[in-house]
């Protein structure tokens, strides 16, 4: 059976086609039986007959051109005076038909047809000649009812189709939706990743190029600075694996490794440690802290951190040998400032002037990312007397 059902629901005009071939041959049955007296009204109930057929068999493919085509249809009988037979089975049909996928004028226009073409075929000829008023209204009444409640039928399903047709248009909304939110997710973890990595990178691999200069340089005259070089090298690339080792394990997937394998995230605290790792590799850098501290949220910690560490990383590139750097970190009520100051060179104009990116790299870009993630105000620039300025100030919010 539900093959057969599916069959028919491919080939919803043959369906019809057979259902006109039916309706055909029963008028054809009807016309032979003497329903239509011999002569002229036999002859123009076949056109009759043949136009209501056609309705029936292009109700779903032509559902307005039907409509029209069965309302001309009615209307002939009516000026013709050829009685309503089996044939005319078609205008209920076509009724229903227009009610559930006609245009709205149409369904209106077959609405209208439907009130009144009983009263008018109770005018035009009389179920029993001679009858009185009551009557003939109660048999327009039966009539009209029929075709009345074919158009309610064809216009709830056309509005319980309308609705399901909402309902599966808004779930392929939101599915599309929920893609584009993944999407933007994803895009986003990786651009997060991709500046966590150049932080990473940039900064303690150009400590430990600083450092094996360093070490090769006093390698013969010092041996104690060297060892003490080297270590620094040592530890600074331990720390460099662990982070980058914590960055990579979010990009795996089903990985039930320990937790104890990835470090936690930078903070406040741990600028002073970063601090002191740039101070051995030559850069001096005046550390200060003012106000009280107090816990901040993490977003505002880890941008904090990364901040300084870029900074003193462009410092060590682009200030010169004998520059200087000084950090200050300030606790206001409602914010956290940064300003990270050297006396060096400075970097081209360029460079912050397109917002850090100078093909080599986009720290500026990174961090004026990090400062808009958190809600923050980031300024960049040269220094009066020489020497580049960073500052920022961080929203601060209790700490949860």
């Amino acid at each position: 059976m539900q093959r057969l059902y599916d069959f028919l629901r491919r080939h919803p005009t043959g369906v019809d086609v057979f259902w006109a071939v039916v309706l055909l041959g029963l008028s054809g049955m009807s016309m032979a039986s003497g329903m239509y007296d011999a002569g002229r009204e036999e002859i123009l109930a076949i056109p009759v007959v043949l136009g209501l057929s056609t309705v029936v068999a292009l109700r779903r493919r032509l559902p307005e051109k039907m409509l029209l085509l069965a309302i001309a249809v009615g209307l002939c009988q009516l000026l013709f005076d050829v009685r309503p037979g089996i044939g005319n089975f078609a205008m209920l049909v076509i009724t229903f038909t227009v009610a559930t996928i006609g245009e709205r004028w149409a369904s209106r226009l077959a609405l209208v047809c439907s009130l009144s073409a009983a009263a008018l075929s109770q005018l035009r000829w009389e179920a029993e000649p001679g009858g009185s008023w009551p009557q003939m209204i109660f048999v327009t009444v039966v009539m009209t009812v029929p075709f009345v409640l074919a158009w309610v039928m064809g216009d709830s399903l056309r509005t319980r189709r309308a609705y399901f047709s909402q309902l599966e248009e808004r779930a392929a909304r939101l599915e599309r939706e929920r893609e584009a939110q993944s999407k933007v997710a994803v895009a986003a973890e990786r651009a997060r990743i991709a500046r966590e990595l150049h932080d990473v990178v940039a900064h303690n691999v150009s400590v430990m190029v600083v450092q094996a200069d360093g070490a090769a340089y006093v390698l013969d005259a010092a041996p104690d600075q060297a060892r003490q070089a080297l270590e620094t090298i040592s530890s600074t690339g331990r720390q460099a694996l662990a982070e980058m080792r914590r960055l990579l394990g979010v990009l795996r997937t089903g990985d039930t490794r320990e937790s104890g394998e990835y470090v936690p995230q930078p903070d406040v605290e741990q600028i002073e440690e970063l601090v002191e790792q740039v101070r051995q590799t030559g850069l001096a850098v005046d550390f200060k802290v003012e106000g009280t501290a107090r816990p901040l949220p993490s977003g505002v910690e880890l941008t904090a951190y990364r901040i300084v560490q870029e900074a003193l990383t462009n410092t060590r590139k682009h200030g010169g040998p004998d520059a200087g750097a000084s950090v200050r970190l300030v606790y206001f009520d409602d914010g956290l400032g940064l300003l990270v100051e050297d006396d060096g060179r400075g970097a081209a104009h360029e460079l912050y002037e397109d917002g850090g990116a100078d093909g080599a790299g986009h720290g500026m870009i990174g961090m004026r990312e990090r400062v808009g993630m958190v809600g923050g105000t980031l300024d960049a620039g040269p220094r009066p007397g020489g020497g580049f300025r960073i500052s920022a100030l961080l929203p601060l919010k209790p700490a949860e």
